[in-house]
């Protein structure tokens, strides 16, 4: 699977809900969601917990920079995970911790996270599908990125694990 996406720092929350709004963008939900990274050779591996949702891990590869980027993922349980990887536990990089507020747009999933130890951020993902093509998705994000400029601050062109890691790319 692939997905189009960006992340910037978030300066104003309430302007970001406002603008969510005004695009008709439509509010899911809120809620706690821990992410493990786990040290790998190649791309970057996380469990994702979240309360009232199975556990599911995903793999994932991408270049790190400020502008809109494409994302390679793939999602597996724990037992599509461990038969992948293996029994023994893995080393892991960081855990992340955060609250997320998730909006939907078309195909564009909107966070407004609030990442412990590291703050406030805003991050666009737009699916990649037969019906939503890889132009269509850059425009759209390009569109919301313009959009909710007034209520970012710097691009970030790394992940939260890399910002808690000090591998930080912020404004790269």
């Amino acid at each position: 699977m692939q997905n189009v996406e960006f992340k910037a720092e978030l300066r104003d929350p309430q302007l970001a809900r406002i603008i969510c709004k005004h695009v008709g963008a439509q509010h899911v939900m809120r809620f706690a969601q821990k992410d493990t990274y786990y040290r790998v050779p190649s791309g970057r591996l996380k469990k994702r917990e979240q309360d009232g949702e199975p556990v599911e891990y995903i793999m994932y590869h991408r270049h790190d920079r400020v502008r809109p980027k494409l994302s390679h993922f793939s999602i597996f349980s724990e037992e599509e995970m461990r038969e992948r990887f293996g029994q023994r536990e893995m080393p892991v990089l960081c855990v992340v911790e955060k609250m997320r507020d998730l909006w939907m747009y078309r195909n564009v999933r909107i966070h407004l996270d609030e990442v412990k130890d590291l703050g406030l951020f805003i991050e666009c993902e737009a699916l990649v599908s037969p019906k939503q093509h890889l132009g269509r998705c850059h425009r759209r994000i390009a569109k919301l990125r313009k959009k909710f400029g007034p209520a970012m601050g710097e691009m970030i062109a790394c992940g939260y694990a890399d910002l808690l890691t000090n591998d930080a790319a912020v404004g790269a």
